[in-house]
């Protein structure tokens, strides 16, 4: 069952999706080239005590840092290491969430460090563009399958894979709560959406296949095929006749 916020609710997750927003952004200005993907873990640290939030990840079933850093073919979940530099051209993703007043938020972002080459800048432009897409259908009334399809059908248009192993999710008081959300489905099926619910909608996509494998730290999945991948996240309510973001 899809749980249903109070007004109440939402107003707390908002304020903790600015907040969130906040620091992903100085987490993104302060990725650079020659600096480790341990220290932006830390430096995210440091603003998680700054704003008074607490890192939904940390801890959660044992994942041992503040923010999932991943890189060029990496997926989601990478794991920060002071062994891991960022060099210029390097695709990057950050995927942080916040406990605020109980309740968490989600998001994340994908973008190139120093000069992009022409495949990194289509993959971040279409995983945002994607996720666009799907809000589209984003509506009490609407099917959740409405969405999914929507995200399926841009990303394939424009010759990406979409990772299929992955998905979006429910968030609250939990940061991972009902339902699953794939980024690919059927317009009429899944969960009717009413007003009140709050989902993280996060497409993930690869330049090449959508097989994926676990990295030998446990926590990265990276592409099978060594494709670079992107991912594109916020958590948004449903509405009466569309859809807030809450993590902007």
């Amino acid at each position: 069952m899809i749980t249903i916020k109070t007004k109440k609710e939402i107003d707390i997750m908002r304020e903790g999706g600015h907040i969130l927003a906040a620091i992903l952004k100085e987490a993104r200005d302060y990725t650079k080239p020659g600096i480790a993907t341990g220290d932006i873990d830390r430096f995210v640290g440091r603003l998680c005590l700054k704003y008074g939030v607490k890192p939904a990840f940390r801890g959660y079933n044992g994942f041992p840092a503040n923010i999932c850093t991943s890189l060029n073919d990496e997926i989601v979940h990478g794991l920060p290491s002071d062994k891991r530099v960022i060099h210029s051209g390097d695709l990057v993703s950050l995927d942080f969430g916040v406990l605020y007043r109980g309740f968490n938020t989600d998001a994340a972002i994908t973008f190139s460090v120093g000069k992009a080459n022409a495949t990194e800048k289509k993959l971040i432009k279409v995983v945002q563009k994607s996720f666009f897409a799907g809000m589209k259908k984003v509506r009490a009334g609407a099917h959740l399958g409405d969405v999914s399809e929507a995200i399926q059908k841009y990303i394939e248009k424009e010759g990406f894979a979409v990772i299929r192993n992955l998905a979006g999710h429910g968030i609250g008081k939990e940061i991972h709560e009902y339902p699953v959300i794939p980024n690919f489905g059927k317009k009429g099926t899944g969960d009717i959406l009413k007003e009140g619910m709050v989902l993280a909608i996060e497409p993930m996509i690869a330049e090449k296949g959508f097989e994926l494998k676990l990295d030998t730290d446990g926590w990265t999945y990276i592409t099978a095929d060594g494709g670079l991948s992107a991912h594109f996240e916020h958590t948004i309510c449903v509405t009466k006749r569309g859809y807030e973001i809450l993590t902007q």
